[in-house]
């Protein structure tokens, strides 16, 4: 299976960020794992990341709910980049809401692959690896 070169998490849980890269380390997801507990604090290093030449994340796991910066606003100003830096960039919604109207929003932004509901598996992040290889 497809391991990704880096891998970003935005959510503000610390359980789940723990679990998640846990997770992708047994099932060897990704090399490098960039963590942000916010969207401004993500959107900003990207962005000082992007600047100084580095590739961005080839997958993003950004939670919708989260202080400071939500999922949707850091979404709005990541589409904002350049979309030739963003051509090999995916992101994926995890989140444990089942509101039908975040579903019917996120068809607003071409980047955005899917929607996890937590928790995420072994078995998601596996389909996650068979989808990006096709």
């Amino acid at each position: 299976m497809k391991k990704f070169e880096n891998v970003c998490v935005i959510d503000d849980d610390h359980i789940f960020i723990y679990g998640i890269k846990r997770l992708m380390k047994e099932v060897n997801f990704g090399d490098d794992i960039l963590v942000y507990d916010n969207g401004k604090d993500a959107i900003n290093g990207l962005r000082l990341n992007s600047e100084a030449g580095k590739k961005l994340p080839s997958i993003i796991f950004l939670d919708l709910n989260m202080p400071i910066m939500n999922g949707w606003d850091f979404l709005d100003d990541f589409c904002k980049i350049s979309e030739s830096e963003l051509d090999n960039t995916v992101v994926y919604i995890i989140s444990s809401s089942v509101d039908p109207r975040d579903l019917v929003r996120i068809k607003n932004y071409s980047i955005v692959k899917n929607y996890i509901l937590k928790p995420v598996t072994a078995n998601d992040l596996a389909a996650i690896q068979k989808e990006e290889v096709a």
